[in-house]
């Protein structure tokens, strides 16, 4: 009966992302928009975001990701690349995830590419996996901290923030990133 159960929990995970995935499919217009929104909260909840996204060779906003577990999880969203404050390509994100997992998340993620490197060996992926193609440096924003290029060391660093619901996972470790068609 045990197994049963998770068998049926794990079934349910995989169709909530599915039709979450379906239902999160958006314009190449609506994406710009939603991105437009992430990046103004991100700039009001981080010191120095302005600096920060004026240094980038280019950066990932992927303004609403939505994870789903019930000991298997995963998770998907769609976001845009942005080079000199222009989209230039779309993208999903995609991740899955085995362990001890009860709940839903939806957040806001920003990937910064520092380098013209790391952003050129990111875009000439077929599929860019962290922790396999390239490692995300996570920044902890807590207690009023402040980013700037002394702080910042790392070709690709990120940002998780806006995050609601009853699951909290600050990791992108597995996040694959796929070029999305949108024309």
């Amino acid at each position: 009966m045990n197994r049963r159960l998770k068998f049926l929990g794990s079934l349910t995970v995989v169709a909530a992302l599915f039709f979450a995935s379906a239902a999160m499919a958006a314009s190449a217009a609506k994406l710009d928009k939603d991105a437009d929104a992430a990046i103004a909260t991100f700039r009001t909840q981080v010191n120095g975001a302005e600096v920060f996204l004026n240094q980038a060779a280019g950066y990932l906003v992927f303004p609403r990701v939505i994870k789903v577990g019930i000991g298997i999880g995963g998770e998907t969203g769609e976001g845009v690349l942005r080079v000199g404050g222009k989209t230039i390509d779309y993208y999903r994100t995609s991740a899955g995830s085995i362990g001890f997992q009860l709940g839903a998340q939806a957040k806001s993620i920003v990937i910064a590419f520092m380098t013209r490197e790391s952003l050129d060996k990111f875009r000439n992926s077929s599929g860019w996996k962290v922790g396999v193609d390239g490692s995300v440096a996570l920044i902890d924003l807590g207690a009023g901290k402040t980013i700037d290029s002394n702080n910042i060391k790392d070709p690709v660093v990120g940002f998780i923030f806006g995050s609601k619901g009853l699951m909290y996972n600050l990791t992108l470790e597995g996040s694959k990133f796929s070029k999305l068609d949108k024309s």
